[in-house]
């Protein structure tokens, strides 16, 4: 069985010697200095500018999306995205207990409440057999589904494809659409990952990105709105630019909205890694290549490996310490003691102070998911390493 400080030394031979490695630390280079000087020198810094469009058209290609919307982050393109497929005050909405708070703070936002429930061992994504269980027990109603357990309408799922690896999300659609619920895709982490050549957040009615700092592509801060919905797109603008009504000069708002929109500033950072993106995207299939083979032998240690079918961006990569959570944090200590930033998955969202009196159901796999999985550092500069 292998020791912290083996563990230490494996994560080492595959990342080098430097004093500290980070767990994903941003790659800036000249070609994003260039074009963020480019938008200073523009002057237009804030949320009219031409690097927006541009960053959105990228962003639309690159994953086949029909319309792609840029926002100040992933909770408010979610938040906003989970509003337009008719989430409200009252509902429900199916969330993974296993996912960075954002998820459910979204959820909140839209004046909704989390329904946590259970996830899936090979993808450690949002439990298709899970969310079957909650709508075959629900009752149907003239206003939709009614959460048996809540008394609550289910108005949307929202899977999280967890640190870039696609979850089952054809037979969750396939279910979601058996039942009439709408799925918005948190695809905050899997810039890059597809399943069948289609990119994540294209299956549901909307899909999100994340462009945080610690993220494949990062603006700073930002993030997007994926849909083939005209009238969705449409949509999510207005409601992002403070529903603004078009005019050379004129100031007229014709509902209450958000000032949501990204800053020229941030999409001229995006569009510098956009053109780096395919380089990323190889880079961590290097390194989670390295990995897989420094752990394939390694007694008492499991690389989480990309779901069969799919195609991760391997975000973050991981893996399972064979153990209770005592000895993860024995490997997140002397891991973190020598240098190399690791770090647990998120603590489960039920159990945060601000969801911990919700109903939930019950979420064996993603309790022993977040008592084992230690990520471990995944910039894509350490392919090089």
């Amino acid at each position: 069985m292998i020791t912290p400080a083996d563990f230490v030394r494996t994560i080492r031979r595959v990342v080098g010697d430097e004093p500290f490695v980070g767990l994903h630390v941003p790659d800036i280079t000249e070609v994003e200095k260039v074009r963020v000087q480019e938008c200073l020198d523009s002057t237009f810094v804030s949320s009219v500018g031409a690097f927006v469009t541009e960053f959105e058209r990228g962003i639309a290609e690159f994953t086949g999306a029909r319309h792609a919307i840029a926002v100040s982050n992933g909770t408010s393109a979610l938040q906003v995205a989970l509003e337009l497929v008719g989430v409200g005050a009252g509902d429900d909405v199916i969330v993974p207990a296993l996912s960075f708070v954002a998820t459910a703070n979204a959820v909140s936002h839209a004046g909704a409440q989390p329904y946590f429930v259970d996830s899936d061992e090979m993808s450690a994504g949002l439990s298709v057999d899970a969310v079957s269980d909650v709508l075959r027990s629900a009752r149907s109603t003239s206003e939709g589904l009614v959460n048996a357990v809540t008394g609550r309408r289910i108005a949307a799922i929202v899977p999280m494809h967890t640190l870039g690896h696609p979850m089952r999300i054809v037979e969750l659609v396939a279910l979601a659409t058996e039942y009439g619920v709408p799925v918005v895709e948190d695809a905050a982490e899997s810039l890059g990952s597809r399943v069948d050549g289609v990119h994540t957040g294209r299956f549901g009615r909307m899909g999100i990105l994340s462009f945080n700092g610690n993220k494949i592509l990062t603006t700073g801060g930002g993030g997007m709105i994926l849909t083939d919905d005209d009238e969705l797109a449409h949509r999510a603008r207005h409601l992002t630019t403070t529903a603004k009504l078009p005019h050379r000069w004129e100031f007229e708002h014709d509902e209450v909205a958000y000032n949501y929109r990204m800053p020229n500033l941030n999409a001229a950072l995006g569009v510098a890694q956009l053109e780096r993106l395919p380089r990323f995207l190889a880079d961590k299939r290097r390194l989670a290549a390295r990995y897989r083979s420094a752990f394939a032998d390694v007694d008492g240690i499991e690389f989480l490996d990309e779901p069969e079918g799919t195609v991760s961006n391997y975000w973050l990569c991981a893996v399972r310490v064979d153990g209770d959570i005592a000895r993860r944090d024995e490997f997140l200590e002397a891991t973190n003691d020598a240098g190399l930033q690791c770090r647990p998955f998120w603590n489960l969202l039920h159990a945060q102070a601000p969801y911990r009196q919700l109903p939930h159901a019950r979420v064996p796999v993603a309790e022993a998911l977040h008592a084992s999985v230690v990520c471990i550092p995944s910039s894509p500069a350490l392919a090089a390493a």
